[in-house]
C-alpha cells in the first residue's frame, strides 16, 4: 500500500507535535507538511499531494468547518478539538472521525483504522472496475510531450522508472511520461501489474520464465528487487 501524506493543521503547536509524533511511529504514514492557519492549510491542499488532514477547528483567519465547506475536493478529515460541541457539523461534512483533546494514542490507531478501512475499499472498487471491464477495451491515460496518451492496458508489457521519469513500454512502442511509478502502482490493477522492484512494475499476462531474481519479458531480463522478492514470488506462484 502506497503511504498517507499527512497534513497537521492546528493553531497550537504543542497539539502539532502530538500528531506528528504519532504519525511518525506508523510506518505507513507520511508526514508532508503541518499548518497553524486555514490559509496555510489552503495553500497546502493546493501544491501537494494530501492523503489525510488532521484539522482543529478553531484556528486564526477561517475555522476548520468553514474550509471544510469552501473545498471542492477535500482528502480525507479528522478533526482535532477540545470543543465537543462541533462533532455533529463535522459528521455532516462527511469527515471521517472526531478526536477530542488530549488525544491518546490508542484513539489515534482507532481513527488511521477507518482511514486504512476507506481507502482499501475505494481500491478494491478501482479493481474491480477495471478487471469487470473487457480486457481489450481497458485503458489509461498518461502525459506525455503536453499531451495525454491513451495505452491500452492488455499491451503494457512492463514500466521502467529512469531517474526523473517513467517509461511505459508496450507492444509497439514506449511512451515517457513524468508520472512516477507510485502513481502507476495505485491507478493499475494488482490482478494484472505487480511492482517487482524500485524501478519496475510488470505485466503479469506477459511473462515469458521468471526465477528468484529476475523476470522475462519479450526478451527484456528485469530483475527482482530484494526487498519486493517474496511478495513477487508468491503472486507469481498463485497465478501459475
Amino acid at each position: 500500500m502506497r503511504k498517507i501524506n499527512c497534513v497537521v493543521a492546528d493553531d497550537e503547536e504543542l497539539a502539532r507535535e502530538v500528531i506528528e509524533s504519532y504519525i511518525a511511529k506508523i510506518d505507513y504514514l507520511h508526514h508532508v507538511g503541518s499548518c497553524s492557519t486555514g490559509v496555510q492549510i489552503y495553500n497546502i491542499l493546493n501544491t501537494t499531494t494530501v492523503d489525510l488532514l488532521f484539522l482543529d477547528i478553531q484556528m486564526p483567519e477561517i475555522t476548520g468547518i468553514e474550509l471544510l465547506r469552501t473545498l471542492k475536493d477535500p482528502p480525507l478529515v479528522i478533526i482535532t478539538t477540545a470543543y465537543r460541541e462541533f462533532a455533529i457539523e463535522g459528521y455532516e461534512l462527511n469527515v471521517l472521525d472526531y478526536l477530542l483533546k488530549p488525544i491518546s494514542f490508542e484513539r489515534f490507531l482507532k481513527a488511521i483504522d477507518k482511514c486504512i478501512a476507506v481507502k482499501e475499499s475505494k481500491h478494491l472498487q478501482a479493481t474491480k472496475h477495471i478487471t469487470s471491464k473487457n480486457s481489450e477495451d481497458s485503458f489509461i491515460y498518461v502525459r506525455s510531450e503536453n499531451k495525454m496518451v491513451r495505452i491500452l492496458l492488455h499491451d503494457i508489457l512492463y514500466i521502467e522508472g529512469i531517474k526523473e521519469c517513467v517509461k511505459v513500454h508496450t507492444k509497439e512502442k514506449s511512451v515517457i511520461t513524468y508520472h512516477t511509478l507510485s502513481y502507476f502502482e495505485e491507478k493499475l490493477s494488482v490482478e494484472l501489474f505487480i511492482r517487482v522492484h524500485r524501478s519496475f512494475i510488470i505485466a503479469f499476462g506477459h511473462i515469458s520464465s521468471y526465477s528468484a531474481n529476475e523476470i522475462e519479458i519479450n526478451r527484456q531480463i528485469i530483475p527482482i528487487g530484494v526487498t519486493y522478492a517474496k511478495r513477487v514470488i508468491q503472486n507469481l506462484e498463485q497465478k501459475s
